[in-house]
């Protein structure tokens, strides 16, 4: 039976080995070119920092580097804010509800909508309102798109809060607003901020919605925007570096938002 059953797990692992191979020669290999010193891709010249320093003097990705760290942290705290709002409204009134798959359904929907359909209804609605197109139709663009994944994390913590914590506070003479300040906000606090991580992530690297919807002219162009527009002629080094550093931040702030996300431990 030792036999059979060691073949298995080596097929399994053998299988495993391949699809992480496929998911990650690809991006160990652009980490190892934009440290290539000849910058050509079928020859090795040595390592150089020589494309990240080219990096820190291109006017166009600072300024476009700039915009998208405005519009990740604006979309953030506005994501933040009504994402945790509509979080605590559901949570609290969905007691007793029966309609609970109903609204987790609505709730998902920005979340499974293909991006180019929530671009062009986003955009549809900016010309419907007459309002231009900037960087501040980039940043509603995104808190739309990051307050349903705000929303759900902080869910996931809501779901092991203890609400007779709120009751007793209540009872002792605090206010609502003072339960919510003192009590409840420190309590979820973990799982806001874990959101935010989240939704800074999808802010910095989101293409589709922030192109369709950012204008004409280079004080709306984000980061990803001005990758698309260098690679039309060409991956040079320089794009492989800044993928590199665009790739970290975005592990980063992923991995955070996944340890701050872990459900606190109950004790029996």
């Amino acid at each position: 039976m030792s036999q059979p059953r060691s073949l298995g797990a080596g097929l399994l692992n053998g299988h495993l080995g391949l699809v992480y191979a496929f998911l990650y020669v690809p991006i160990l290999v652009l980490i190892l070119l934009s440290f290539n010193k000849s910058g050509l891709p079928t020859a090795w010249g040595g390592v150089s920092f020589k494309w990240y320093v080219s990096l820190a003097h291109n006017t166009a990705i600072l300024s476009a580097a700039l915009n998208t760290l405005i519009v990740a942290l604006s979309a953030t705290f506005i994501a933040c804010v009504l994402g945790t709002l509509l979080a605590l409204g559901v949570e609290l009134r969905r007691k007793g509800n029966d309609q609970g798959q109903v609204v987790d359904t609505l709730l998902m929907a920005p979340m499974i909508i293909p991006d180019i359909v929530l671009a062009i209804a986003l955009l549809s609605f900016f010309n419907l309102l007459k309002a231009g197109l900037g960087l501040h139709s980039i940043i509603i663009s995104h808190a739309v798109f990051n307050i349903a994944f705000v929303c759900a994390v902080v869910r996931t913590r809501l779901k092991h809060f203890d609400y007779s914590i709120l009751e007793a506070s209540i009872d002792l003479g605090a206010g609502w607003f003072t339960t919510f300040r003192r009590v409840l906000l420190p309590a979820i606090f973990p799982g806001v901020l874990a959101g935010g991580l989240l939704a800074f992530t999808l802010s910095v690297d989101e293409f589709i919605i922030a192109f369709f919807n950012s204008g004409s002219g280079s004080a709306s162009t984000t980061l990803p925007m001005q990758i698309y527009a260098m690679i039309r002629f060409g991956v040079t080094p320089e794009i492989n570096a800044l993928a590199t550093l665009v790739m970290l931040v975005s592990i980063t702030a992923l991995l955070a938002s996944q340890r701050l996300n872990k459900a606190p431990r109950t004790h029996e």
